[in-house]
């Protein structure tokens, strides 16, 4: 792998932040959280545009917005609101993270963001690159930032080889930001790099002819743009198979647990259930979790079907059965679970659902209650 031990050469540095700045001033995007430098709206766009397509983020970003309109307001929310205001974006961790930050803001900043990389690093969730995107884009600190856009377009501009995520590379790409971001405009050159890598340095197929640093490039210099940077080889996922019970009280409301807090989709109610044990049927697992933990009444349970969500590292196939209705039931938590509840339509639409339990939910025909805010949109 080729190593670079020193910043860009000075006069290089320099073209190359004129030409970022000047493209990106001439024809970027006009996308809600560009038309502001309050560092809130724009911390808020960093933690839904990871791991989120733009497209895709910003009905939530003005939903979420109408809901929680200041650091203040999300600090004040109980988390179970917040949760429900993200529900579709996945990576529920952010949301947890944006909620505890803001009370962190409230608490110890008296309500005002802090301006300083160091400062915003110490938030909970903020890493390296949310604290530069907002240090350099709200405050104008200098501020170099790397994600997986950056990454890409670095590697190819200097012809860096192998796996940008990772050492040593990845501290060589930090050093290389650190050098290009201008002390005159770095939050224009850090969205440029951004969107250089958004829309015309693609992973696949780049538009190096709309390039505004193409004739810097290293890796189409020495035609390797397809080359670099090197794939990132990913593990197979495993597979988790659970069940899924759908219970009833005597109004016809379901009941729903909801996970603790940590870990996967932590804070996010479910059809209570559980893993199969290893050679366990369906309906063995859903007799044992019902006899074990829900106290149901008696009769035979009803398989209604399966569904499946793929996450970054597994894929999830929940079973779903359905118990004969339950009367005068008042179920304990068990199993991970922080919380049990019937909750019919309304109350449904109050809280965060996991995509599973959305889709459970609409194997069973039944209303999920957050149907107006996917018809409607933003409030």
């Amino acid at each position: 792998m080729r190593h670079v031990s020193h910043a860009p050469d000075p006069i290089l540095q320099a073209e190359i932040g004129r030409y970022i700045v000047a493209w990106y001033r001439a024809g970027h995007r006009d996308l809600p959280w560009r038309r502001t430098t309050d560092p809130y709206r724009i911390w808020l766009s960093e933690a839904m545009c990871q791991q989120t397509r733009v497209e895709t983020a910003i009905p939530y970003y003005e939903r979420f917005l109408a809901l929680f309109p200041t650091v203040a307001d999300l600090a004040a929310a109980d988390l179970d609101s917040v949760l429900a205001a993200w529900a579709g974006l996945g990576y529920y961790s952010r949301a947890r993270n944006l909620h505890a930050a803001a009370s962190e803001v409230v608490r110890r900043h008296a309500g005002v963001f802090p301006d300083t990389v160091e400062a915003l690093m110490a938030l909970p969730g903020i890493g390296r690159y949310t604290a530069g995107a907002v240090a350099s884009i709200a405050f104008g600190r200098p501020a170099p930032i790397v994600d997986g856009n950056v990454r890409r377009v670095l590697c190819r501009l200097f012809a860096l080889e192998g796996d940008p995520s990772r050492p040593p590379l990845d501290g060589i790409l930090w050093e290389v930001a650190a050098a290009l971001v201008p002390t005159d405009a770095p939050g224009d050159f850090n969205q440029g790099l951004m969107e250089l890598g958004a829309r015309t340095c693609a992973p696949r197929s780049p538009a190096c002819g709309a390039c505004p640093v193409a004739a810097r490039c290293g890796a189409l210099r020495l035609g390797r743009v397809a080359e670099i940077p090197s794939a990132r080889a990913r593990p197979p996922a495993r597979e988790v198979e659970r069940v899924g019970l759908a219970v009833r009280d005597a109004s016809g409301a379901l009941l729903m647990a909801r996970r603790a807090p940590r870990g996967l989709l932590g804070g996010l109610w479910e059809l209570p259930g559980g893993d199969l044990e290893a050679g366990e049927a369906p309906p063995e697992a859903a007799a044992r979790l019902a006899e074990g933990s829900l106290a149901l009444a008696g009769g035979a349970l009803e398989a209604r079907g399966r569904v499946e969500h793929r996450f970054t590292h597994l894929r999830m196939v929940l079973w779903v059965l359905e118990a004969p209705a339950a009367r005068g039931v008042a179920p304990s938590p068990f199993g991970g679970y922080d919380a049990l509840a019937f909750l019919g339509p309304p109350a449904r639409g109050a809280v965060a659902l996991s995509a599973l339990a959305l889709r459970s939910l609409h194997l069973l025909g039944e209303p999920d209650g957050h149907e107006r805010a996917r018809r409607t949109g933003p409030p």
